[in-house]
C-alpha cells in the first residue's frame, strides 16, 4: 500500500472500531474484505454512556493491529489526515467531532450521525464554519445491488415510491438512565437510509403507526411520492426492500457480507478528495425523518411534518 492516508479514530464502544480496522489495516480477516488508500494509525479507546465495558472488550483487538493508542482525543491532533468518529451514542458526535472540525480535520462521522436535527445542524455548521468535510452514513446504503437497483439507467425507471425493512430495537437504558439514540435513531437508522438511497430527499411529513413489534413509518415527499419503512422488533427481521419504478419493481434482500468493505471504499475516497459522497441536506434530512417518525410514534400516529431544515 503506497503512501495510505494516515486514519485516526475514537471511541471503542461499537464493533465498527474492531471491523473497520481489519479491514482498513488489512489484517485478522480475509483479503476480500480488504480496502487499500488508508489505515488507521492511531486511535483513543474513549469513554461511553451506552456501552463501556465494550471498550475493554475491543481495545486489545485494536492494539494487535498495530494502531498506536493515545490517552485523549487531543493527543490525536497533528498526527492525521482524517478522523473516524465512532462513539455508539449520536448526540456525542457533535462534542467528539468539535475539535478535529475546528482543526479542519474531514470526519466520517459513524450512525446514527445525531440523535436530534439540531444536534445535526450544529455539526454541519462547524463543518461549513471550518471547512472541514464530514460524511455519514449506513453501511446498507452501499450494498452493490441495491447501488444497481438505483442507477440511473435502470430498466424499471425512475422511482415512485419504496419500502425498507430491517431490525429495528430501541436503545434498552440501565435503570435510571435515559433512553439514548431515542426510537429509531438507534438501529432504525438502517432502514430509512435505504429508503432514502432509493427515493433522495424531499420528504415533508411522517405518519408512524407504532406497536410494541415494529415502527411502521410513511412518509410524503413533496413531488407526492410516498415511501414506508418497517423498523422491526418481533419475529423475522431480515434487512430488504423493494423499489417501485415507473416501468417495474424490483425487490431485494440486502445481504450484509461486503457492506463494511463498501462503505469504507466511500470513507477512503472522502478523506481523499474531500467530499461527501451522500449530500449532507440528504443526511440532515434523515435525521429530520427519524425526529418526525418518533413525535408521530410517540402520538399515535399523528401526521408530523418533518423539521424546517
Amino acid at each position: 500500500m503506497a503512501n495510505p492516508l494516515r486514519l485516526g479514530m475514537i471511541d471503542f464502544d461499537t464493533s465498527h472500531a474492531v471491523e473497520f480496522t481489519k479491514r482498513l489495516n488489512q489484517l485478522q480477516t480475509t483479503p476480500d474484505q480488504f480496502v487499500d488508500g488508508a489505515k488507521i494509525c492511531f486511535a483513543c479507546p474513549g469513554s461511553s454512556r451506552m456501552a463501556q465495558s465494550r471498550i475493554a472488550e475491543y481495545t486489545p483487538a485494536i492494539k494487535a493491529m498495530g494502531v498506536t493508542l493515545v490517552d485523549t482525543p487531543a493527543d490525536l491532533l497533528g498526527k492525521v489526515d482524517g478522523m473516524l468518529i465512532e462513539s455508539l451514542e449520536g448526540e456525542m458526535h457533535l462534542d467528539k467531532a468539535r475539535p478535529f472540525l475546528q482543526a479542519g480535520i474531514p470526519c466520517f462521522i459513524d450512525k446514527p450521525f445525531s440523535g436530534s436535527v439540531d444536534t445535526a445542524k450544529a455539526i454541519f455548521e462547524l463543518s461549513a464554519k471550518y471547512n472541514a468535510p464530514v460524511f455519514s452514513s449506513s453501511s446498507l446504503r452501499f450494498v452493490p445491488e441495491l447501488v444497481q437497483i438505483c442507477r440511473s439507467n435502470t430498466p424499471s425507471g425512475a422511482a415512485v415510491g419504496a419500502f425498507s425493512h430491517g431490525p429495528s430495537p430501541f436503545h434498552e437504558p440501565s435503570k435510571g438512565e435515559p433512553q439514548r439514540n431515542p426510537g429509531l435513531y438507534h438501529y432504525g437508522i438502517h432502514p430509512v437510509e435505504v429508503l432514502y438511497t432509493i427515493m433522495g430527499k424531499g420528504c415533508i411529513e411522517v405518519v408512524n403507526l407504532r406497536t410494541p413489534g415494529a415502527d411502521m413509518a410513511t412518509g410524503r415527499w413533496k413531488d407526492g411520492r410516498t415511501a414506508t419503512i418497517r423498523g422491526i422488533r418481533q419475529g423475522v427481521a431480515p434487512y430488504g426492500c423493494t423499489r417501485f419504478g415507473m416501468k417495474g419493481a424490483d425487490s431485494l434482500t440486502l445481504s450484509t457480507k461486503y457492506i463494511y468493505r463498501e462503505l469504507l471504499k466511500q470513507v477512503v475516497a472522502f478523506f481523499r478528495d474531500r467530499r461527501s459522497p451522500v449530500d449532507p441536506l440528504e443526511t440532515l434530512e434523515i435525521m429530520a425523518f427519524i425526529e418526525a417518525a418518533n413525535q408521530s410514534g410517540d402520538n399515535h400516529g399523528r401526521v408530523q411534518p418533518l423539521a424546517p431544515l
